[in-house]
């Protein structure tokens, strides 16, 4: 996997343990591209750190089934398989906040968190090192029916797409770009993000668009691109 100014290609390209940014809704996979808005004091610190480092931050939501009344507010559980990313792409907006572009590298699980003594969480991890193999799946994908109900989203919530870059995507690219984007809740990312090939997470993700439309919720008023 060649992310940025990096490859990594096996478990020793990367760190035993990385700090971790739980963020409700977001999902990154391998070879997306995720926008943040940094402005938490213990958040921009992480960012200062991973800079001046490895420029690799995990990115995981908190848990779904997470006891409301834990007493470690500050401290919630997390889901156990997040994705871990590097920075590239960085700039400072003057009002003390960091605009930040992560790029998907591969899955993790989080394994024991460890204590830094930093404000921000860091976990042993163990990667899925699946993803850092650029392995032909493309085959796997049933490209026409993930673009059939692609199109139909569309179409029921009045948006377009630029079809030239559709059509340029590779199934790998087209699928997590398309997971990534979704307009899905929390249960919903974790399941595109848990699903164990690219194979599945296509099914999961026209099978979870069929019923988003089904429902009569489809609705957004964003231009898909």
């Amino acid at each position: 996997m060649h992310v940025g100014n990096a490859r990594y290609l096996k478990r020793e390209d990367l760190p035993e343990v990385v700090p971790v940014f739980p963020l409700t809704g977001a999902l990154l996979l391998p070879g997306g591209q995720l926008p943040l808005n940094i402005f938490e004091p213990r958040y921009l610190a992480m960012f200062d750190a991973a800079l001046a480092g490895n420029r690799l931050i995990g990115m995981v939501q908190p848990s779904l089934t997470e006891d409301q009344d834990q007493p470690e507010a500050s401290r919630p559980a997390l889901a156990a398989v997040g994705c871990v990313g590097r920075i590239t792409s960085f700039a400072e907006t003057g009002d003390g906040r960091y605009i930040a572009s992560i790029s998907g590298l591969c899955r993790i699980r989080l394994m024991e968190e460890v204590g830094s003594g930093h404000p921000y969480r860091t976990f042993k991890i163990a990667p899925f090192i699946s993803d850092l193999t650029e392995d032909d799946e493309e085959g796997s994908v049933n490209r026409q029916e993930l673009l059939r109900v692609f199109r139909a989203y569309l179409d029921a919530n009045k948006l377009e797409a630029d079809w030239e870059s559709v059509e340029r995507a590779g199934n790998r690219t087209l699928v997590n770009s398309l997971s990534m984007m979704s307009p899905f809740g929390p249960a919903e990312k974790q399941a595109l993000l848990e699903a164990p090939d690219l194979r599945t997470r296509a099914e999961t993700l026209v099978a979870i668009t069929e019923i988003f439309l089904a429902r009569g919720s489809g609705d957004a008023d964003t231009r898909l691109q």
